[in-house]
């Protein structure tokens, strides 16, 4: 396939800067006298999917704090269900190993999109830096980030080349993912409805619509599906309120970077790298903006960023939160690409993924809360 062939460096360079976390995570965890495997494939929410593929969803509301898993969405666990008894292992093998798949898949659509704006070099400096962000070793967990960014990186790419049953295909199947799924749909479905102002009557416009129509219906799906099996309209909310996430624009946010840099005299380092990511995050938004990138990028990323920054849930997962958004690297790439010097690209680069391999292994041995 000429695309996997002009795509294999990039792959392999990601493959590379996974390598290197994977190894930090092994020598940590040897060190403190754990293990890789349930590590990676069995903590944390990696145990909620478990226990949803092998028993399903609670049919009540219920008024336990942090105890209903009908928070997580259905994708995941329904592939892990249905692949364990094709494949050898337990299920939380099957669900790793559909991370690390799944990763590859996203590394690829990543290259694709930076590919078609920019060229093959963007395209792979996009790869490797999205796989060297400071929490990348989540893409090789038993978590929902990976086979999400997938989807909403070829969604994005479906978009870019107008194929727009694929595109509102792909990002139905991301809003039964997660809950982030909402800013994939935003994207396609303005992209789309936007295209069908300038395109002529007939089977182009008529495609338009209809991913359109079904970008956003596996996220609408799902939460409609909550709300009748727990009996109230609006019960996934109800749901998100008992895990304490509601969206109040960003307050709960503000308070907790106020209370870091200004109040506490030692923040956890987590935390700290956590705060890091959002800011550099919403600046980089900015850069976007200044560099116009394509509109579908930018409403995706911007209605993530809302999504994400605007929450006054859990802060700690906020970084993993905003792995999908890769389109926010492109500044970074193209600077990058643009560079004179080739030793300076490896020296920042080579940077990166040593940061990145160690804040994988502080956050998964060192941390003692949720990645």
């Amino acid at each position: 396939m000429a695309a996997l062939r002009r795509a294999w460096p990039a792959l392999a360079a990601y493959l590379a800067v996974r390598l290197c976390g994977l190894l930090a995570v092994a020598a940590l965890a040897r060190a403190k006298g754990h293990g890789v495997w349930p590590t990676l494939a069995a903590s944390w929410d990696s145990n909620w999917y478990l226990d949803i593929a092998a028993d399903g969803y609670t049919d009540t509301l219920g008024t336990r704090v942090n105890d209903n898993n009908l928070a997580f969405f259905p994708l995941y666990p329904l592939l892990v269900r249905a692949l364990s008894p094709l494949t050898p292992g337990s299920p939380a093998s099957v669900g790793l190993l559909l991370a690390v798949f799944s990763s590859f898949l996203a590394a690829w659509g990543v290259f694709a999109v930076g590919d078609r704006l920019h060229g093959r070099r963007v395209g792979t400096l996009l790869t490797v830096v999205w796989g060297a962000l400071p929490v990348a070793v989540v893409q090789w967990m038993g978590y929902t980030e990976s086979l999400f960014t997938a989807l909403c990186a070829w969604a994005l790419y479906a978009v870019l080349t107008g194929r727009w049953y694929w595109a509102g295909a792909l990002a139905s199947l991301a809003g039964l993912t997660r809950p982030t799924g909402i800013a994939l749909a935003a994207a396609v479905t303005c992209a789309a409805l936007l295209a069908c102002r300038r395109l002529p009557r007939g089977p182009l416009r008529a495609a338009a619509v209809t991913g359109a129509v079904i970008a956003p219906l596996g996220w609408l799906g799902f939460v409609s599906w909550v709300g009748l099996r727990v009996g109230r309209i609006d019960g996934y909310f109800a749901v998100q309120r008992l895990w304490k996430n509601e969206w109040d624009g960003g307050r709960a946010t503000l308070l907790e970077l106020r209370q870091q840099f200004l109040y506490a005299s030692r923040p956890p380092l987590f935390v700290l790298l956590v705060s890091a990511v959002l800011i550099v995050s919403a600046v980089l938004f900015l850069l976007c903006l200044a560099d116009r990138q394509p509109l579908p990028l930018l409403i995706f990323t911007g209605v993530l960023l809302l999504v994400v920054l605007g929450s006054a849930g859990v802060y700690f997962p906020r970084a993993r939160f905003l792995l999908p958004g890769f389109p926010l690297l492109l500044p970074v790439a193209r600077a990058l690409a643009r560079a004179r010097r080739l030793s300076t690209v490896a020296v920042l680069l080579g940077a990166g993924v040593l940061l990145s391999a160690w804040a994988g292994a502080h956050m998964l041995l060192v941390w003692d809360g949720p990645p």
